[in-house]
């Protein structure tokens, strides 16, 4: 189905060096615009991201990892400031649509013009999250599952036995209906991962990129724990320790989960014991 137009309305996605609005930055932006007569245009722009000084900000290997964007790709790029006013006027008045962009990219992309001196005005413009509708009418609560599952409507949900019963039912429809269907992960490798095995579906289901129960402690390219929340975000948990030793008091006497502050405690631990056997190295060395 076609849309049915009043104004121009752009869809458009960002790749950045981070999740964090504010913080990081916009290292490649597509811009798809579709006319209420039916005209399509795209623009693609690799950008330089640079800091408030104008120097070259640093893109993380993890997120490299994501989008394959790496430093040497924008090097010789416009930064945002640059490609600012010519973007502005792409847009114009259009309204604005995109996969998780209500969260995420339309404040990345308010956040860059607003540093680069320029106002993306959001009172003229609509805003469609195309993620929002999937998630709101494809819900993913039991009851939805079971319905797609299973083809039955969950009687006494939220009870205990019945969720239980019927998270077991889905369990097995859904072998029946994955026996054999491909799935691609993040790095575009391929396989058949829902099968009739506890521990490969184990396995299939596990946060692998989580350190602890909860994700305040994951995982980057190179397996190194790292924080991903609060202002060292992204930085591996040692290399913290290193810098700022008291760190780890504060987290141990903070609202965080046992499961955490476990993690964090081996961590701490694995850490002073390298620190002790760097000295012994460095006394017999000596």
């Amino acid at each position: 189905m076609e849309l049915k137009l009043t104004k121009p309305i752009i869809f458009f996605d960002l790749e950045t060096t981070g999740v964090q609005v504010g913080h990081d930055h916009i290292v490649e932006i597509c811009l798809h615009r579709v006319m209420p007569d039916g005209t399509e245009t795209t623009r693609i722009e690799r950008v330089r991201p640079v800091d408030a000084d104008g120097h070259t900000v640093h893109i993380p290997e993890f997120t490299t990892e994501l989008h394959g964007i790496c430093d040497d790709d924008v090097k010789d790029k416009p930064t945002f400031k640059e490609l600012a006013p010519s973007l502005l006027d792409f847009i114009g008045d259009a309204d604005l649509a995109g996969y998780n962009s209500n969260r995420f990219d339309v404040p990345m992309l308010y956040e860059e013009f607003a540093r680069a001196g320029f106002e993306l005005d959001l009172s003229v413009r609509r805003l469609v999250d195309v993620q929002n509708i999937f998630h709101l009418m494809e819900q993913r609560t039991l009851v939805a599952a079971y319905r797609f599952y299973c083809g039955k409507n969950l009687d006494n949900a939220h009870s205990a036995a019945a969720d239980t019963l019927a998270t077991y039912e889905v369990l097995k429809a859904q072998l029946d209906r994955y026996q054999g269907v491909d799935y691609k992960d993040r790095h575009g490798r391929v396989s058949q991962p829902v099968v009739n095995d506890v521990a490969a579906l184990s396995d299939f289901t596990a946060n692998s990129q989580w350190a602890d129960l909860v994700g305040h402690i994951g995982y980057d390219a190179q397996h190194r724990e790292v924080f991903n929340f609060g202002k060292h975000k992204g930085k591996p948990v040692e290399e913290v320790f290193e810098r700022e030793p008291s760190y780890h008091d504060w987290m141990m006497k903070g609202d965080f989960p046992l499961s955490t502050k476990r993690v964090v405690d081996d961590i701490w631990k694995r850490y002073r014991q390298r620190r002790k056997l760097d000295a012994l190295k460095a006394h017999f060395q000596g």
